[in-house]
């Protein structure tokens, strides 16, 4: 607790541009009987978690049926509303190879914070670039900060699929009330093979076993010293053409006093869009 109160500054500009989980990208399954086995709705298990995980996905919409919707588009304002300051960008994403591009026309929270103008960049799967004005970005911090945040992104609009990726670790923990809910806790990790990364997050996830749904969850930033999950989200979800989205997000960062009613950062989702005409031709096209 003591070193997440020393970087709480950090952690309040980075605590979605750092979490992020495995490298393994979900591919569309298409056989028939196994595309029939995927539409049932999994038992919901305490015995075996990864059930759990299997059960969520389902009543969040299902991955084949995200995979079909193709692509997606949506507003996103993230905001620390202790003082106002956000960042403002259009997002689009492809499902097949995660690959994204979002234009941002507010950036005051995680890069170019005293600088105007707009900040376009693309994710083509495997790098980043960033243009600046209509002018290719040579900044590495700024190039380092859209990386992430192509990359986790993502990871955030489809958690309910990430979580349930190839070399993830889970076990159940027991139940939590909260707001007079009585949760199914899940601890869950994933496999640093699988990942490719030296140091990953942890969670505990707070699913609900009336609606199958991840209510909330805490999570760490080992990449910042913060070894346990601590860091809080809340999410409220929309159906959004048969896809659950967690339309609005809200991250509590602890301090010395414990956990403040108002979020730390509050981020909302806005005219989401699937299954849109643009490729990753037409977006590049404009680098």
């Amino acid at each position: 607790m003591k070193t997440l109160v020393s970087k709480s500054l950090s952690l309040l500009v980075l605590v979605v541009a750092i979490s992020c989980g495995p490298k393994a990208k979900k591919e569309e399954t298409t056989e028939p009987a196994v595309v029939e086995e995927m539409n049932k709705a999994p038992m919901y298990n305490i015995e075996d978690p990864q059930s759990i995980l299997a059960a969520i996905e389902h009543a969040s919409g299902g991955w084949n049926d995200l995979w079909n919707k193709k692509n997606v588009s949506y507003d996103l304002d993230y905001r620390v509303p202790a003082n106002n300051v956000a960042d403002v960008s259009t997002e689009y994403y492809f499902f097949e190879n995660e690959a994204s591009l979002a234009k941002y026309s507010e950036h005051k929270v995680n890069f170019m914070q005293d600088k105007e103008g707009e900040v376009t960049q693309y994710f083509d799967g495997a790098n980043t670039k960033v243009m600046v004005n209509g002018k290719i970005s040579e900044d590495e911090q700024l190039n380092a900060v859209s990386n992430f945040l192509r990359r986790t992104n993502y990871y955030w609009f489809a958690m309910a699929y990430k979580l349930n990726d190839k070399g993830s670790t889970v076990s159940y923990e027991g139940q939590e009330s909260y707001n007079d809910i009585d949760y199914d806790i899940l601890k869950l990790s994933h496999v640093a093979t699988v990942t490719g990364k030296d140091q990953n997050d942890f969670y505990r996830v707070y699913a609900n076993p009336q609606t199958k749904m991840i209510d909330r969850l805490f999570f760490s930033l080992p990449f910042l010293g913060v070894e346990e999950p601590v860091i809080a989200a809340n999410f409220e979800y929309e159906n959004i053409d048969g896809q659950m989205i967690s339309t609005t997000r809200s991250f509590f960062i602890p301090t010395e006093e414990g956990y403040a009613e108002a979020p730390s950062i509050y981020e909302t989702m806005t005219n989401i869009k699937f299954n849109n005409d643009f490729t990753p031709a037409s977006l590049i096209s404009q680098f």
